[in-house]
């Protein structure tokens, strides 16, 4: 496993990052002990940089996957906290959860544009003085747009950028693939870590593995890739790829699809927080647009209906 330093944070991170969202209650909805199993599985490989959010809801497979290896990864965490008292709530969460004195790196999740960054100044702020204090090694932002990637390339207060990137340019917002290798190259330039999302687009890309993993590989401007993985034979064949460039096995081929069951009550509340615009309201029904859609589940945790899913 090959290691770097993520910018100018002095952590270091393994080329892979485990990507946790796919185990939790947004997604597969994995019994505790099978994801942690996983998790530590991937630890004792050598992958030493997990990624989960407070939304995600991973926050106690982490915790047993510690306890189950012995070992402690960086950890990059994310909330939709915009001032002070929400980022108090959402730090103190993470550090009771994952029973842990300090975060590697919290990140304001899913910004949008140099707006929403000045809306979540009062998270930002405070998250920046628990990082002086020692709770917070290092702040950011994570972003499907590349109008806030690069303007946090210009923030100095900003440590790390976790963008979606990959290559078709699924997902991001506001540009082409291109458009957002700029942003995040410019990033990369001015010193900030870089860990990248959606490399298989959601599990769009699934079937062209070799060459959606191999172009986000070979992108020099990043120091790690998050991948959802649920599977301890995926964890080996994501390492085999990046270490070697071989496919030992068949990549576990689960094609996945955003599904709303038949119980929806067509509140529409789902629609306004999906930012590819991939659900719309039809004739009083849910439409998905799965072409847009890359599967982060984030919609769901806004039904109360329980009535969205993956499968």
């Amino acid at each position: 496993m090959k290691y770097s330093l993520l910018g100018s944070t002095g952590i270091e991170v393994s080329q892979i990052c485990f990507g946790s969202l796919v185990m939790g209650p947004l997604q597969r909805d994995m019994d505790i002990q099978e994801g942690a199993g996983v998790i530590a599985h991937a630890f004792d490989k050598g992958i030493n940089f997990i990624d989960t959010a407070q939304l995600y809801g991973t926050y106690g497979y982490i915790r047993q996957a510690m306890k189950i290896s012995g070992s402690r990864p960086v950890i990059a965490t994310k909330s939709y906290a915009y001032n002070r008292e929400k980022a108090e709530e959402s730090l103190k969460e993470a550090l009771v959860s994952l029973d842990t004195d300090y975060i590697d790196i919290f990140l304001l999740h899913e910004q949008e544009s140099p707006e929403t960054l000045r809306g979540h100044r009062g998270a930002l702020e405070f998250y920046i003085e628990k990082k002086k204090e020692g709770y917070i090694r290092a702040v950011g932002i994570s972003s499907h747009s590349i109008a806030a990637v690069r303007a946090a390339a210009l923030m100095e207060e900003i440590d790390v950028i976790h963008p979606l990137i990959n290559y078709t340019g699924l997902g991001i917002t506001d540009g082409s693939r291109e458009q957002m290798e700029q942003a995040v190259s410019l990033a990369f330039s001015r010193g900030k870590g870089i860990y990248t999302m959606k490399a298989l687009g959601g599990g769009s890309h699934i079937l062209n593995y070799e060459e959606a993993m191999g172009y986000i590989r070979d992108f020099g401007s990043k120091h790690s890739v998050a991948i959802g993985m649920q599977y301890k034979e995926e964890v080996d064949f994501n390492i085999s790829f990046f270490e070697t460039g071989d496919m030992p096995a068949d990549i576990i081929n689960e094609k996945r699809i955003l599904h709303i069951d038949s119980w929806c009550t067509g509140c529409g509340r789902c629609i306004g927080h999906c930012g590819q615009r991939a659900l719309e309201m039809i004739g009083g029904s849910i439409h998905i647009h799965h072409e847009r859609c890359v599967l982060c589940g984030y919609c769901s945790s806004y039904c109360p209906e329980f009535a969205i899913k993956i499968h």
